[in-house]
């Protein structure tokens, strides 16, 4: 019996003696730093903050659907075939986006900003442009047009801001700035797109389509492709300019399509062109009744002998033109109504003509 009081005796001594050597428990509140307050923001981080938060509710998530057959049973399904990104253009549902967006889909359908779903049908395409529209169903209380700006006043260095869905994360936000003005990418149909808009603001996959927008919140182009050996960001991404997408935008929506400028005339490939040793464009073939035929331009017509050459474009407005590509680049450069000077090689004499650009089927 003595021996469990003793043992006791010794579990409290002990049990006291480490409470006077233990060093107090410690509040982890009272182990917490001070918290610096922040202040305000910089005016620019203000200026970016306030630029996403006006334009991210225009900004949309685009995924298009293909059909694929079941190689078993036949059976067709819907799969998701790619992701882009657009942008509400009117309250009316059209939504501009890229055509490579859009050019595989079977289906296709539109994400806001609130994350309703909506489906959307086509309004038209310029594949040359890189550019469409499709249309959705929603109500005008879900839609926010973008602000629409200029790019025929930009200069390299101001800054810029794409907003988009890169690898399908939605409304995401760089920055960076006008790299370099004036660049040529090259379409889907392989036709040249001029005047580009290069940036280093992060482009990724699944931001086609997606605007570009200056310090202003305008838009100012359309991310359209990047340049990248790994096909992620390397710093240079291209943007078609607004200038050309507020021309071509609303002809696609009253007509379906871009209406061409041209004159009525039919050309000479290059291979036959280099062929019979010329240096220019030589015309096959002018419609009667064009603004060609009226302006008084000739065309290459066959007699028993062989052919009797027509007239070889060689400048338009002063521009040298080499091969048919560039014609129509520079013919297309102009509106219809708009007046062109030729400059002509006509019997070995050479002659300058004005002739009035007509619209083209």
């Amino acid at each position: 019996m003595r021996s469990w009081v003793l043992v006791v005796i010794a579990l409290v001594i002990g049990w006291l003696f480490y409470q006077t050597v233990q060093p107090p428990l410690l509040d982890p509140k009272a182990m917490s730093r001070p918290v610096a307050a922040r202040g305000d923001l910089a005016a620019d981080e203000q200026n970016t903050i306030e630029i996403f938060r006006n334009a991210a509710p225009s900004v949309v998530y685009i995924t298009s659907i293909a059909l694929r057959r079941n190689l078993f049973n036949l059976n067709v399904y819907e799969i998701p075939q790619g992701t882009g990104s657009g942008f509400i253009w009117d309250n009316q549902g059209r939504i501009v986006t890229n055509f490579h967006v859009i050019s595989d889909a079977s289906r296709l359908e539109v994400t806001l900003a609130d994350h309703t779903t909506w489906k959307a049908v086509l309004v038209g395409a310029a594949p040359d442009r890189d550019l469409a529209v499709v249309q959705i169903s929603a109500p005008a209380a879900k839609l926010q047009p973008i602000t629409v700006g200029d790019s025929t006043d930009l200069l390299v260095g101001q800054k810029v801001f794409a907003i988009g869905n890169p690898f399908g994360l939605d409304q995401t936000l760089t920055t960076g700035v006008v790299s370099a003005l004036g660049r040529e990418i090259t379409a889907v149909t392989g036709r040249t797109i001029h005047d580009v808009i290069q940036t280093d603001a992060a482009i990724n996959p699944g931001n086609s389509g997606g605007p570009l927008l200056d310090s202003a919140g305008r838009l100012i182009g359309v991310n359209t492709a990047i340049y990248s050996p790994s096909g992620a960001s390397s710093g240079i991404g291209f943007a078609v300019p607004v200038g050309e997408v507020n021309r071509v935008v609303p002809q696609i929506i009253s007509q379906g399509k871009v209406i061409r400028p041209g004159l009525g005339i039919t050309l000479a490939n290059r291979r036959l062109t280099e062929g019979l040793g010329l240096d220019g464009i030589l015309i096959l073939k002018v419609q009667p009744g064009s603004s060609a035929a009226k302006a008084g331009l000739r065309g290459t017509t066959q007699v028993r002998d062989g052919l009797v050459l027509g007239d070889i474009i060689l400048t338009v407005n002063g521009k040298k033109i080499a091969d048919y590509n560039a014609f129509r680049d520079e013919i297309e450069r102009y509106e219809v109504g708009q007046s062109v000077l030729l400059t002509l090689l006509r019997d070995e004499t050479t002659v300058e003509v004005h002739v009035t650009l007509e619209a083209m089927q």
